[in-house]
């Protein structure tokens, strides 16, 4: 019988086990694949307060060893469901817990273009600090209308000999003062109005097929290509104990609470205004907190 269970190691959920272990509580955190999440790929964290500046794998690294000197167990184990009697259920076992933090975060989105995974480490990457120094004085694309999409282009810019910027809309959703940026950016070529229909290449990526809103289509020689288009969390296995909004997300109105009792969502998985590493912490030490104060007592 564990005190708390946390699903995900990433920032969110092994700041949960932080403060839980703090407080003596017996943890087990379950993760998948790689602790630290999303944060891992980060090239350089410098938002994050009293930390001037730190590479998201320094940041994962140090907060996962945290952890574990304090005697924290991280178990890579694929959780597959949890049931309505606190058990999670995992690729190799079932485990026991009064308590559960669901921590997951999310995904990146995919174009879902039909040869898309085929070329990722190849030419495709999700991630342009994590992968752009690959294409120093190369031909990238960037595909997206956001912040990341934005930031990736101006990060690139200044690797790559030339920015293809591509959005399926005319205006982006991005900060005005990131789209200030971009356009100053003499090697960034903007392709609005357009979206990716195919990828091509042998060995490796050379070219992508774009086309616009009047269905004209033009071939861009390219070596690399960066989408970043948004995430989406991977909440389905936990519908039978969460409430889901039309994204997937957690619904917690009220902050870390679901709908179940003695089952919190912190972090990029449950519906919230910011995705950002300090709202994630937040997250982590919150649901924590609440999770000990609300947790079932023992039967005499």
């Amino acid at each position: 019988m564990y005190d708390i269970i946390i699903i995900g190691a990433g920032p969110a959920g092994l700041t949960s086990a932080l403060y839980a272990l703090r407080a003596n509580k017996k943890i087990l955190v379950f993760e998948a694949k790689s602790y630290g999440g999303q944060i891992l790929n980060a090239h350089m964290v410098e938002n994050y307060p009293a930390i001037e500046a730190i590479s998201g794998y320094d940041f994962a690294t140090n907060l996962y060893n945290q952890v574990k000197k304090l005697g924290g167990e991280v178990v890579f184990e694929t959780v597959l469901k949890i049931t309505e009697d606190y058990k999670v259920i995992t690729s190799k076992k079932e485990y026991q817990a009064k308590t559960i933090i669901i921590a997951t975060g999310a995904e990146n989105r995919k174009l879902n273009l039909e040869n898309e995974q085929e070329f990722v480490g190849k030419g495709v990457s999700y991630c342009a600090t994590c992968d752009g120094n690959l294409f120093k004085d190369k031909v990238v694309a960037v595909n997206g209308g956001g912040n990341t999409a934005l930031e990736d282009a101006l990060y690139l810019a200044n690797l790559a000999s030339k920015v293809y910027l591509i959005h399926r809309r005319q205006e982006f959703r991005g900060e005005a003062k990131y789209v200030k940026e971009v356009s100053k950016m003499a090697n960034i070529e903007l392709v609005l109005d357009s979206q990716i229909k195919t990828i091509n290449g042998k060995d490796k990526l050379e070219s992508i097929k774009v086309t616009n809103k009047d269905g004209q289509e033009n071939t861009l020689k390219v070596d690399g290509l960066f989408i970043a288009i948004g995430q989406e969390p991977k909440n389905e296995l936990f519908k039978n104990v969460v409430d889901l909004d039309e994204k997937g997300y957690i619904i917690s109105n009220d902050g870390v609470h679901t709908k179940t009792p003695y089952i919190y969502a912190a972090g990029d998985v449950r519906q919230k205004q910011l995705r950002q590493l300090t709202t994630a912490v937040s997250d982590g030490s919150i649901a924590a907190v609440t999770a000990i104060k609300e947790m079932p007592k023992e039967e005499a």
